[in-house]
């Protein structure tokens, strides 16, 4: 029989429940937690952002508007100093989007699961999307674009379940 495994996951706390027998119940197998997401934003920013951050630009391609065209603004081309608009907090969450793609992979290589659930906050799961590896990404039988970290495993199975019904249905 095929094991398949649940990721309900969001850019704080990743959980990983096994369902080998759907008569039986979901087995939560890791509990992964980004503390670098609970923090302050004085606690992961070690320094305020730059000149040519995208942030302080009218028109988000770094440096000042009116200011010479050093950054070929013309063009509408960043100079070589430009700094993507990404705040700590997308930085560590996508650290941890990568962290869980990597667990993914090495799991799915020992034969630990051979078909994926993943059910994540909206923001998140796009992340989580983009560092999936090629050899896991046609395992996913559903994705589900809530946050369930919250519930409990029965809860989780339900919300699944539902969802796969209504899957089916459409099809």
């Amino acid at each position: 029989m095929q094991t398949t495994w649940i990721l309900s996951a969001n850019a704080g706390r990743a959980r990983f429940f096994s369902e080998s027998d759907p008569a039986e119940p979901l087995q939560e197998i890791e509990d992964m937690i980004n503390d670098a997401v609970r923090m302050r934003a004085s606690e992961t920013e070690n320094d305020k952002e730059g000149v040519t951050a995208a942030g302080n630009s009218g028109h988000d391609i770094g440096g000042t508007q009116g200011a010479s065209l050093a950054h070929n603004g013309k063009a509408g081309a960043p100079n070589k100093q430009y700094e993507a608009p990404h705040t700590a907090a997308e930085v560590e969450a996508e650290k941890f989007a990568k962290d869980i793609s990597q667990f993914l992979l090495e799991a799915h290589r020992e034969g630990r699961f051979q078909q994926l659930v993943i059910s994540a906050s909206p923001q998140f799961l796009g992340a989580l999307r983009a560092f999936l590896d090629p050899h896991i990404k046609p395992l996913i039988k559903l994705e589900v674009n809530k946050d369930y970290t919250h519930s409990s495993a029965q809860q989780l199975r339900e919300q699944i379940h539902e969802q796969l019904r209504a899957q089916r249905e459409k099809h």
